[in-house]
């Protein structure tokens, strides 16, 4: 088996968010909307000063780099960054309301659907091929999804809106190549912000004051916001869409056994069957990858 760096960064990016729970669990009493708020404005505060001070070279190249499209091209990459923008920030709500209103299965569930519809959406948006193998590992999914799905229709819900909104920002950043992956979660993040700020006055609570909260948002900021996003895009420059999210289901088997062993959520023997056929189509989508011969 030889993974490349492609790869590698995917699946670290999906191992971390896998864990996430763990820093979201803490924060049940805080509203999800100040959850969010607080994470895309110090992601974006923290990206910006990174940017600013230590990338500056960068940030005029780039900027060179733009001004030398078609005004075509400056649509569509303005487009592409934008909307990248929107649908991170409407995914980041719908999962934390889930994890802390709804259950931590149905997060996980969104996360079993999304690798399906993200690999559909390529084959018919970016005409990504797919072998025998990786459509059989797609339908091993689809039916593991059914029989987690049963007799959950409003889990089934969220998470059918959760996954599409993350699968279509995989698909669009695949297309969104031309620069550098750390000045376009910067700019996303930054329009996220924008997007949340009308709101804050309104929606938002009083200021927290308890440590324990900054704590939590710190680890949120940089160990499961800008690591994970970053070498997701990364990834996104070497991998298929596809690839990415097959590589996604570590997530939520890492959400499952946590939800077994350490939140001690009730857990059924269908879900056993269920994930475990989820483990089996992680292998047979990826066979190539991990079952790779050398002459």
């Amino acid at each position: 088996m030889k993974f490349n760096k492609y790869y590698a960064a995917a699946l670290i990016a999906f191992i971390i968010w896998g864990f996430f729970s763990l820093a979201i669990k803490p924060l049940h009493n805080y509203p999800s909307l100040d959850i969010l708020f607080y994470r895309v404005f110090f992601s974006t505060t923290l990206l910006l000063i990174i940017n600013l001070f230590f990338r500056s070279e960068l940030l005029k190249s780039s900027l060179k780099l733009f001004q030398s499209f078609s005004n075509k091209k400056k649509r569509n990459t303005l487009l592409l960054t934008i909307s990248g923008g929107f649908l991170l920030v409407f995914n980041w709500f719908l999962f934390m309301y889930a994890v802390n209103h709804v259950s931590l299965q149905s997060a996980s569930l969104a996360y079993l659907i999304c690798p399906i519809i993200t690999t559909v959406l390529a084959y018919i948006i970016l005409k990504e091929k797919l072998d025998t193998w990786q459509w059989i590992a797609v339908a091993i999914c689809v039916v593991s999804c059914a029989i987690l799905s049963y007799g959950h229709a409003t889990e089934l819900i969220y998470s059918f809106v959760i996954a599409t909104s993350f699968a279509m920002y995989l698909i669009s950043q695949r297309r969104n190549n031309e620069f550098d992956k750390f000045l376009i979660l910067t700019i996303q993040l930054a329009i996220a912000s924008l997007v949340l700020l009308p709101f804050y006055p309104t929606y938002g609570s009083a200021i927290p004051t308890e440590s324990l909260f900054y704590m939590m948002m710190g680890l949120i900021v940089v160990l499961f916001t800008i690591i994970p996003l970053f070498l997701n895009l990364f990834a996104l420059k070497g991998m298929n869409s596809s690839a990415v999210g097959i590589l996604m289901y570590t997530n939520p088997l890492i959400n499952f056994v946590l939800a077994l062993f350490y939140f001690k959520e009730d857990i059924q023997f269908s879900q056993l069957i269920a994930y475990s056929l989820i483990g089996i189509s992680i292998i047979v989508f990826n066979k190539k990858i991990l079952f790779k011969t050398y002459s």
